[in-house]
């Protein structure tokens, strides 16, 4: 039987959606009078879908999708919204959101869904979530970096310490968070996310554990923490660096006891939640000066992830921007098929400051200005297109190929006419210093990525180049 849980204006979503389905899909519709009773029925009962209607003086804000979905992972939600608020539709997809429906909707579109649900594998409750995460969540990639994260996981999957994530903003430190937890033993369990540096200091604590009603002005009722909320799962503390000292002491504490106190309680409450936190800040250095505890550092240290920045795996462009050209073909209707060769060799030459979400900005901005099914250069940004004139000048492949051999014949014989010997051991070092030369620029003088693409270890390299005085700096442009 399918489970459907309504946040519906009027009741006509539920009159259609109970004409639509046919006896063989035994669907059974639920509904909720305002937002915060839809948290809580999914908090009492399993659903497959939830369905908001944005027009509801009721729905509240989009954060309730972050709680539903961390309350039961596998839920679908739809949102509902009359066309002068598509805009807040849009915010709603980013924010979580599987799909919008504009209204008045129509049959077939709840026709589709029903079907959709009905057909959907038990491995969603029930199964390894691997392959169901791996497809819907994002993680792309097939470097040695990403490679390397991959089998992190996989290992970190199996048990239960806490885990610490370092990268730089934008590279994906929730996803792999969200790839730990879904596929652990607590998978079934909620996913909570909390960017510690968003939340003032003065309200984090309520936050995180919760308060009794009456604590404080405002607090007409008991409020329950992202700590209860992820009990039995895991806890995403982002942006940890940005934690006040004394936050960091009760921190400490929840990771030693397993037990929380709510704001304005003195009952300690047991909890079991996994704790997976990132940072982008130097923690090492921070507790060098006082600002970080080095006692929670090394609880939270257990293990860490370290994420490469986009400018160390540019290989993965092209397979990132494919996942997203086909993630806004469904959000923008479009039919896009693929970039030009152009168009990714300029991405591969940008340095990315913003990482994997700047790369989906950029993307997302090219099919607002493209109209054809093509992304072309002259789509992307233009900080994106004064990268262009760096780029080779395009030949046909048979022509390309015939000039690479007549370089490489030319190099050989001005090395052999050097060296004025074909002795192996002097032709072989010129040879190798040439090919370095040649890698380093190729790869704009990046170290990580000359020695993953020429298959030498990072090690090999930095020895060859203090051993022929080679200087990568000199080949970045």
């Amino acid at each position: 039987m399918i489970h459907l849980l309504a946040l519906d204006l009027d009741g006509s979503i539920v009159d259609l959606i109970e004409r639509e389905s046919r006896d063989e899909l035994e669907c059974s519709v639920h509904t909720a009078s305002y937002h915060y009773e839809l948290v809580v029925k999914c908090q009492e009962n399993r659903y497959d879908a939830v369905l908001i209607d944005l027009d509801h003086p009721r729905s509240g804000s989009l954060e309730e999708i972050d709680q539903l979905k961390a309350l039961q992972p596998s839920i679908r939600c739809y949102v509902l919204t009359s066309l002068p608020q598509w805009e807040q539709a849009l915010q709603a997809m980013k924010s979580g959101a599987d799909d919008y429906l504009a209204k008045p909707v129509h049959p077939d579109k709840i026709r589709t869904i029903l079907q959709t649900l009905n057909k959907r594998p038990v491995h969603r409750l029930t199964g390894d979530l691997k392959l169901e995460f791996n497809k819907s969540k994002r993680i792309i990639g097939r470097s040695t970096a990403i490679k390397k994260v991959y089998d992190l996981i996989q290992k970190l999957a199996r048990v239960d310490t806490s885990v610490l994530i370092r990268g730089e903003s934008g590279t994906g430190k929730e996803l792999v968070a969200q790839a730990l937890h879904y596929n652990s033993s607590r998978k079934q369990g909620p996913f909570v996310a909390v960017n510690c540096g968003a939340i003032p200091e003065t309200l984090i604590e309520s936050e995180l554990f919760g308060y009794e009603k009456g604590t404080f002005t405002g607090a007409d009722k008991k409020k329950l923490g992202k700590f209860q909320f992820a009990n039995g799962g895991s806890i995403f503390l982002d942006e940890i660096g940005d934690v006040s000292p004394q936050m960091q002491v009760k921190l400490l504490r929840v990771l030693q006891e397993k037990k929380i106190t709510p704001v304005g309680s003195n009952q300690e409450i047991p909890v079991d939640v996994r704790i997976i936190s990132a940072t982008n800040k130097p923690l090492e250095k921070m507790m060098q000066e006082g600002k970080f505890r080095s006692d929670l550092y090394y609880r939270l240290n257990v293990m860490p992830i370290n994420l490469q920045p986009l400018r160390e795996r540019l290989e993965d462009i092209e397979d990132l921007s494919v996942f997203m050209i086909e993630k806004f073909n469904r959000l923008h209707e479009r039919h896009i098929r693929c970039l030009t060769p152009e168009a990714v060799q300029a991405l591969q030459v940008y340095d990315w400051p913003g990482n994997i979400r700047e790369l989906e900005n950029v993307i997302e901005h090219a099919f607002i200005i493209e109209g054809t099914d093509e992304i072309h250069l002259d789509s992307l940004p233009p900080h994106i297109q004064q990268k262009a004139p760096e780029l080779d000048e395009p030949h046909s492949e048979g022509e390309g190929e015939t000039t690479r051999l007549q370089e490489e014949l030319r190099t050989i014989e001005q090395l052999m006419t050097e060296a004025n010997s074909l002795k192996y051991p002097e032709l072989k070092e010129q040879f190798e210093k040439e090919f370095i030369k040649r890698a380093l620029k190729a790869f704009n003088g990046r170290i990580n990525q000359t020695a993953e693409q020429t298959q030498m270890t990072k090690v090999t390299l930095l020895r060859k180049l203090e051993k022929y005085n080679i200087n990568p700096k000199e080949y970045q442009h």
